[in-house]
């Protein structure tokens, strides 16, 4: 569905991806996982063309992503940030909508498609008429993926969706977002910096340092056979809590 190539993607004081190769497969979920500025979040910019790669080529269903291409491709994927993005001049039924009325959706299909999306993310269709700054933060985060959902686009990205919502919000929306994934059988990237999230939702999980990516694959694989140092230490440090109140009498 999406190839990355050879991508190297560069700022003016560091290295953010370092001649990345990552393939994503159609109908799964892939997580990005690893340290801050590892590269997990660049690459989902450079996969939905708000950077482009200074080395590399990066194609989405075998067409090379090019700016003279990307306005049409953007309407075949959806994009969640974890601050959900929403726009707070506009109500939640205006975010949601947004693109549906800019390629000229009719009123009727537009109605129609916030309905299915409103009982489809749990969201309370009284609640469409509030502006984002009346809503909760897991609102605003199912308003957003309305939004990215609106299209019915092939792919979702999703860059750290559940980071900013306290435990039982998340909790809560992670059961959510993984039935939404099964029921649509879309191909799904998803960002995050928690393992236990990683692994209840990808069917792969890319683990990234220092822009490159040095392991991919299951937990479990990951937990048998790490590639290397950093690999081990990354999951034990991520395990350590658990353990201890494990050892707690």
């Amino acid at each position: 569905m999406i190839e990355l190539s050879h991508v190297t993607k560069r700022y003016v004081e560091s290295t953010a991806l370092d001649d990345c190769d990552l393939v994503i497969a159609p109908g799964e979920t892939t997580v990005l996982i690893g340290p801050s500025g590892c590269g997990k979040s660049t690459i989902l910019r450079l996969m939905i063309g708000l950077q482009l790669p200074d080395e590399g080529l990066i194609r989405f269903s075998g067409q090379p992503l090019e700016l003279s291409a990307l306005p049409a491709l953007r309407q075949r994927m959806g994009y969640v940030l974890q601050d959900g993005g929403l726009f707070p001049h506009l109500s939640a039924r205006d975010n949601v909508t947004l693109m549906a009325r800019y390629v000229g959706w009719d009123a009727q299909n537009v109605s129609r498609r916030v309905e299915e999306l409103a009982e489809l993310t749990h969201f309370p269709i009284d609640g469409l008429d509030r502006f984002p700054l009346e809503l909760s933060g897991g609102q605003q985060q199912r308003v957003s993926l309305m939004r990215a959902l609106m299209l019915d686009p092939e792919v979702l990205l999703l860059d750290e969706p559940l980071g900013a919502l306290d435990p039982m919000i998340r909790f809560e929306l992670q059961n959510d977002l993984r039935e939404i994934f099964s029921r649509l059988s879309k191909t799904v990237v998803m960002v995050t910096h928690d393992l236990g999230e990683a692994a209840f939702f990808g069917d792969t999980i890319v683990l990234l340092r220092g822009g490159k990516i040095v392991q991919r694959g299951t937990l479990q694989q990951m937990l048998n056979s790490p590639a290397d140092e950093f690999v081990a230490r990354f999951i034990q440090a991520q395990r350590a809590p658990f353990e201890a109140m494990e050892r707690r009498p």
